[in-house]
């Protein structure tokens, strides 16, 4: 869609999203939720800084300084949760047990959050371009040629072919010894070992990616667990539950509103002790942002491990590789009736695992007509090279001279 009027100069999604090297699935990791994570921390520093943090009940005879440094004690000093109709214990130690200790610190512990969804998506970026190939760039790129004109296009197609075929080049096996087979076997079965030489760093790397993504997601609810000190990953279920049975939502103990603070105050040599009654407004707010935070951690850990299922079929099944290569081919007309074997030999022995893999990438992110004109190029380098070592090693084979073995053993005799 193009803007037009004073909407023109407004910054477009696509220009976001111009050169990724991941996925849907990805990008839901370490932009869409960490922008959720950000946009949660502000309403919450927002909430505790700008609104009434704190409210406790105070005796008659305390005066507003007094008020002001009660309150103040007790949102740094943590409060702690009894039970409406359940006595207050004298023990001291009991009070320390049911301590509330994590409101201050939410906005913290959010941002901690942030950067754990986008960890493994700064370890991709950074181990990915030392494969030799920087595979945002190349989609970059691939989608400024979606958008040229047919010129310009076609020479940036063939500057990312010529890119690609010398990648391609540089990773062949060039020392064939047995250790090298025995890792090659391997990473053919096992899809999260990172070989260069066997054409599946990238793959290995991309996979490995995803599998940090998922175990970051599994982490959050242990991490919530702690840091709430409750069972943090059934407040989804409880939820649903009162729901569905059409009950009120009673206040939680993990999000109490209201709770106990004790404090001591020295008048001269006299210590006088206070139990008071405090609210905390802001549990009110932090009990529902939790409460969303866990449906989309549910959510997030349903697409990854949907993701990484998807992506090892597509990498342990290799027809799919010549599925996807014949397909293209198949659009543009490349493909004849008796190309079938070479295009298998290309799928499998040229492109390989990494070749498809960087396809698929550039066909995720810009458009199959570029995939495909892309393909059409490769294939066409491929063939001509694959024609051309073919003659050569016809003209060798007419050209080398046969010699009788007996003429030959005539011509010695006669030089001696």
């Amino acid at each position: 869609m193009v803007l037009i009027g004073p909407w023109s100069d407004l910054p477009r999604v696509k220009k976001w999203t111009q050169g990724r090297s991941d996925d849907w699935a990805d990008r839901m990791n370490h932009i869409y939720t960490v922008f959720i994570l950000l946009c949660m921390a502000v309403l919450v520093t927002t909430a505790q800084f700008v609104g009434s943090r704190i409210q406790c009940w105070t005796p008659a005879e305390f005066t507003e300084g007094y008020e002001d440094y009660v309150h103040h004690y007790c949102w740094i000093k943590n409060t702690y949760f009894v039970p409406a109709m359940d006595p207050v214990s004298p023990n001291v130690q009991a009070h320390q047990e049911a301590e509330i200790a994590y409101y201050q610190w939410v906005p913290m512990f959010i941002l901690i959050q942030v950067f754990l969804f986008k960890f493994p998506n700064v370890l991709w970026e950074i181990f990915h371009s030392r494969s030799g190939l920087r595979l945002g760039q190349i989609i970059k790129y691939a989608d400024w040629a979606h958008y040229n004109s047919q010129d310009d296009r076609k020479e940036l197609i063939q500057n990312l072919s010529s890119t690609l075929d010398k990648w391609l080049a540089t990773q062949r096996q060039y020392q064939h010894t047995v250790f090298n087979r025995i890792l090659a076997r391997f990473s053919r079965i096992v899809c999260l070992i990172c070989n260069k030489r066997e054409g599946n760093c990238l793959t290995a790397l991309y996979m490995c990616t995803k599998v940090l993504y998922l175990l970051n997601i599994i982490g959050q609810f242990f991490l919530l667990d702690a840091f709430l000190y409750s069972d943090y990953s059934n407040i989804g279920f409880e939820w649903i539950k009162m729901m569905r049975l059409g009950q009120i939502m009673r206040e939680s103990p993990r999000f109490p509103r209201i709770t106990l603070c004790d404090f001591k105050i020295r008048i001269l040599q006299n210590v006088k002790d206070y139990t008071l009654q405090c609210v905390l407004p802001i549990n009110l707010f932090n009990e529902k942002l939790f409460l969303i935070l866990w449906f989309w951690l549910v959510i997030m850990a349903f697409i990854c491990f949907y993701s990484i299922c998807k992506w090892i079929y597509l990498i342990v099944v290799k027809r799919n590789n010549y599925q996807y290569v014949k397909k293209y081919l198949k659009i543009t007309e490349q493909l004849g009736p008796h190309d079938k074997v070479l295009c298998k030999s290309f799928a499998d022995d040229y492109l390989r695992d990494d070749g498809c893999f960087v396809l698929r990438m550039i066909g995720m992110n810009t458009s199959d007509l570029v995939t495909a004109d892309l393909l059409d190029c490769l294939f066409v380098h491929y063939r001509m090279k694959t024609q051309s070592k073919e003659t050569n090693n016809s003209t060798e084979t007419i050209s080398a001279p046969y010699v009788d073995d007996a003429e030959d053993s005539s011509l010695v005799e006669k030089e001696q």
